[in-house]
């Protein structure tokens, strides 16, 4: 669960009781979305490179499991990018691949490409190495995305 997904639970909640007021007051501070979160969440793609840089490294070992861990990280820190680079509210893994989809400026068939890498991982090493290589793409794409050239 990310270290954000309190202030998102609040700025996205339906309150149901609030006889202090309370709630209304923190949920009225998290209206906009924090231009320094969508920063750092897109500044956090050097770690889905990382984690599929180190992926690779389970290739030749057919070692799936940790090559879908390490896909699934890339994957959902795209999503997470994409979301902060929109300034839209992601607070958890539910649906966010899809959610981070539906966004104007999501790479082009951007559900389709995560849920297809992570539906053919496969196990033998050829096949992960395949998936590896369009996980790559699909982090490129989202970092011309959210980091367009200056």
């Amino acid at each position: 669960m990310p270290d954000f997904a309190y202030a998102g639970e609040l700025a996205l909640a339906r309150v149901l009781a609030d006889p202090t007021g309370e709630l209304a007051a923190l949920r009225q501070q998290m209206a906009t979305y924090p231009v320094t979160l969508g920063r750092a969440l897109v500044a956090g793609l050097w770690e889905a490179g990382f984690t599929l840089d180190i992926a690779r490294k389970a290739v030749s070992r057919a070692d799936t499991a940790y090559v879908a861990g390490c896909v699934f990280r890339a994957v959902l820190l795209c999503a997470h990018a994409l979301h902060g680079w929109a300034g839209r509210w992601l607070v958890n893994e539910k649906g966010a691949i899809a959610s981070a989809g539906r966004l104007p400026a999501a790479p082009p068939g951007f559900t389709v490409r995560a849920h297809g890498v992570l539906a053919r991982l496969g196990d033998r090493p050829d096949q992960l190495q395949a998936a590896i290589t369009a996980a790559q793409a699909l982090l490129d794409d989202v970092r011309a995305t959210c980091e367009p050239p200056q």
